[in-house]
């Protein structure tokens, strides 16, 4: 896939960069598979902004991709490639031989009339999904379960893959594109290849109205506001933070303060994506 470069007719236009969707084969989604997504602006069940900058944003359908890939054994194929607006990668409508249709991730090199299989006795070929068990060691991987049978959970973003690199015992050691290594299951299931829309991270949206149709409200920074507003607001003019490291609006470190607290998967992590800090 190439990235467009749009004429600068108008300032918005300069710099701004889009999509060819070359790759695409299918403009509308298959009814069947989509469902209403209702947009709650980044609030909770009491009205509660509880993520901020987020309301907004261009009307869109929740397609169903099936990350669990767990109709074993049965051949399908790819019927087209579409887009998502609510990821970043290409997703494949395939149909199986039963004729039900389901979308799954399309990784790179997945052409329409390809067919696809998941289950133990599947090829190694780019779109099969099956236990890393089965999986050579070296291989690109992507969509990978943490638990088996819950569905895939890493590796989903445009253009990512994770390398499987060994295997000792019930687990297998997973190379994440963070530079994690973890260790997995070896009886979770993975698919085969490298997500596709490999030119997502090269986009530049141009102008802040295209922010605004992915549904991101404004951010403003803290040294603009007042004091009871931010940490780092108040003072005559510009001026610096004035204590010892950034802070959050409320007041906790930022910017490096470390703020993991799941313990329970400490074990299942070799290396850490920052490796001078250890665990």
């Amino acid at each position: 896939m190439a990235v467009k470069v749009y004429k600068p007719v108008t300032p918005g236009l300069r710099g701004m960069t889009g999509y060819t969707f070359e790759e695409i084969t299918k403009d509308k989604p298959e009814r069947s598979l989509i469902v209403f997504r209702k947009n709650h602006a980044g609030r909770n069940s009491d009205g509660r902004i509880t993520v901020r900058h987020r309301g907004g944003g261009a009307r869109r359908f929740i397609r169903i991709v099936d990350m669990k890939r767990n109709k074993i054994d049965v051949p399908a194929k790819v019927i087209a490639v579409e887009y998502d607006p609510n990821r970043t990668a290409r997703i494949a409508l395939i149909q199986f031989v039963d004729g039900e249709k389901r979308y799954i991730l399309a990784p790179i090199g997945l052409k329409v009339g390809d067919t696809i299989v998941s289950g133990q006795n599947a090829e190694i070929r780019t779109g099969n999904a099956m236990p890393i068990s089965n999986i050579p060691v070296g291989s690109t991987i992507h969509n990978i379960e943490l638990r088996p049978g819950q569905g895939g959970k890493m590796v989903r973003a445009a253009g990512t893959s994770a390398q499987l690199l060994a295997k000792e015992g019930d687990y297998a050691q997973v190379r994440l594109p963070s530079g994690e290594v973890r260790l997995v299951l070896q009886t979770c299931y993975a698919t085969i290849g490298q997500l596709g829309n490999l030119d997502h991270s090269n986009i530049k949206l141009g102008k802040a109205g295209r922010k605004r149709h992915l549904g991101i409200r404004p951010t403003v920074r803290g040294t603009a506001m007042s004091p009871r507003d931010h940490p780092h607001g108040g003072g005559e003019g510009r001026q610096p933070i004035g204590m010892p490291g950034p802070k959050t609006p409320w007041g906790k470190p930022a910017l490096g303060y470390k703020t993991r607290r799941n313990k329970r998967s400490d074990k299942y992590i070799v290396r850490r994506r920052n490796a001078k800090g250890g665990r």
